[in-house]
Order: C-alpha cells, then structure tokens, then sequence
C-alpha cells in the first residue's frame, strides 16, 4: 500500500497497513537543522526516509504565484509592509466603502507552479486548493476588536466584507480544481476558530458569520472529489459536530493542549466519526521530553484516536526549538 492509498483510506474511514504520519511543515529556519542532523540534502529526501505520506500544495504559497502590477498581496498580512491593509476597513460603515476597496483579482493568479508540483508528486497523498483563511482575512481587514464588535453593530458590513473575501477563494478554487482534475486528494483548508481555551467569537456568532461560507467550501472540495480537511488550531470541541455535518472528514491538528482538544476527549465524543491529524503535542512534549516519552506518547495517540490518525505535530509549523531526535522519535513510533 503506497502513502496515496493509505492516507485515501484512513480518512475514509477503512482500513489501512498502519496510521499515517505527516512531519507537518517545519519553519524555515528549522529547515536546516533537520537537513543536518539527518545527513540529507533536501526536504524530499528526509520525508521519505522519515515515512512521510502527505504533502501540501498551498497554490498562493509559490512564488510568483500572485503578481499584482503595482505589488499589492492577495490579502493584507500581520507582516504588513508598504502595500499592507492591516485594519484597512476598521472604520467602514457602509457597504459601499466595502465595495470600493481594491479586492484581488485572480487575473493575477498563476496556479502553474502548484500543478507542476502535484504533477511531480509521485506516490503521495496530495492535499491541496487555495487555505481560504477567510475569517483570518477578514478580522485583518478590520482588525480584531473593530470585526468582533461590528458583527453586533454592522452585520451587513461584515457580511459584504466576508462575501469579497470568500467569492475570491471559491472562483480561485474552481479554477484550479477544474486543471487539476484527479491531481488532488484532499481540499486542505484553514482557519483557526479558538484560542487556547474557547472560540474567539460566539457559537451564535460562528454559525452567522462563518458557518455558511464554510459549508460552501466544503461542498466545493466533495464536488471535485476530494476529500475535505479542515485546519483549525484552538478549543474547538464545541462546534466540531458542526463540523462533522458540514462534511469535514478530517480534522488538524488536534492542539493537544487547548482545552478540550486532548486526544482522550477526541475519541470519548468524536471517533468514528472523523479523521484525525495531529495530535501530537508541540507546547511541551516535542520540545522537552526525550525520544523515549515521545514514542510513548505517539503509541498512546494511536491507540486512542487510531486506526483513522495520520500522525502529526499538533502545529505543523515545527520551530527550531523542536530537537531532530525528538522528530526522529515521533516518525519512527507513527510507522510502527
């Protein structure tokens, strides 16, 4: 069974020759230390050797992959910059003001660098589409507090604002869907919903704003054949039904210190019943504990939340404070 296979199977829910294992997506800065420790030349190499099944093809994350002629990017960033719209409606009040904003257009998009690594990608599970942060989007365009308080005081702004933002992604997402046919495994999309103990807006807030939207991107990825997986970090037990009956079939990366979100509490409410990837603590775990406590706590994980696991760190952005050996242990002990 190669890792397509295996990883295509586990999420739906059948059986498998073992648990998957992702190594996430080390910091760039973590890069190197991995590539040393390992004696290895290039990322590639060292996820093969570690067992690695899946892979991400973020399209906007290739370079060159939006290229406005006066240099805006897609959406502001928290790195801001002279073409930064951090807060750039905070003191919107209508939808016109919304409408006038300078929204992306995918005429600047090129998804031909992402098609051409998923040509390449050889016998791996392919997680792809656009990451469609939209709620992140949003709250940047307006700024936390300013988006928080408008959903009470200016609905339909909020609800413009999030209608640019999502159109954007859907169109963007049909469009690659549609040239990479059966290139693709999975939509692999994120937005982080909680913090470390509850959700940042209100579960009444969650089903007006973000719920709707949500349900569209998830009937878009089953409507291209792909299978749907959500990224969230956070406390998200309490809408992870919703979740569920909006068709997510998988769920990353169980942040397994935020409240509610243990691997015991995953399983006791939610087996069966979804996917899981992740789990695999990186607050404290991966960073302090030796190879030996790792490998027992990823046994533990998988005795828990396996057979339907693809094990994985808990942020797949692993930091240089992550010891190689630690990585090594956690790789060896998802493969068993």
């Amino acid at each position: 069974m190669n890792s397509r296979e295996r990883v295509r199977r586990i999420i739906a829910g059948q059986a498998a020759d073992r648990c998957g294992f992702w190594l996430g997506n080390p910091h760039d800065d973590t890069w190197p230390i991995y590539l040393d420790y390992f004696g290895v030349a290039d990322q590639e190499t060292l996820r093969r050797r570690l067992g690695d099944d899946y892979r991400w093809f973020d399209p906007a994350a290739f370079e060159g992959a939006y290229r406005h002629p006066e240099g805006r990017e897609m959406f502001p960033s928290l790195l801001g910059g002279e073409t930064g719209d951090m807060r750039a409606l905070a003191d919107c009040e209508t939808v016109d003001e919304v409408e006038a904003y300078a929204w992306p257009n995918l005429d600047y998009m090129d998804f031909e660098p992402c098609l051409a690594a998923l040509r390449e990608a050889g016998d791996v599970y392919r997680a792809s589409g656009m990451w469609c942060p939209f709620y992140h989007n949003v709250m940047d365009l307006f700024g936390m507090e300013s988006y928080m308080i408008k959903m009470y005081t200016h609905p339909e702004v909020v609800d413009a604002v999030t209608r640019n933002v999502c159109e954007f992604y859907l169109e963007a997402n049909e469009r690659l869907f549609e040239m990479a046919g059966d290139l693709i495994d999975a939509f692999f999309f994120g937005n982080d919903f909680g913090t470390q103990v509850d959700l940042i807006c209100s579960p009444e807030h969650f089903d007006r704003y973000i719920m709707p939207w949500f349900k569209r991107f998830t009937d878009q990825g089953h409507a291209h054949g792909c299978q749907v997986i959500l990224h969230s970090c956070g406390a998200i037990h309490g809408v992870i039904e919703r979740l569920i009956e909006a068709g997510v079939e998988c769920l990353h990366p169980l942040q397994a210190r935020a409240r509610d979100m243990d691997a015991e509490t995953l399983a006791r409410d939610f087996k069966g019943r979804i996917a899981f990837l992740g789990g695999i603590d990186t607050q404290r775990l991966l960073v302090h504990a030796t190879p030996d406590e790792v490998k027992d706590d990823v046994r533990r994980v998988k005795q828990l939340l396996g057979p339907c696991l693809i094990v994985s760190p808990s942020h797949e952005a692993l930091l240089p404070n992550v010891p190689p050996e630690n990585v090594r242990a956690m790789a060896e002990a998802a493969v068993e």
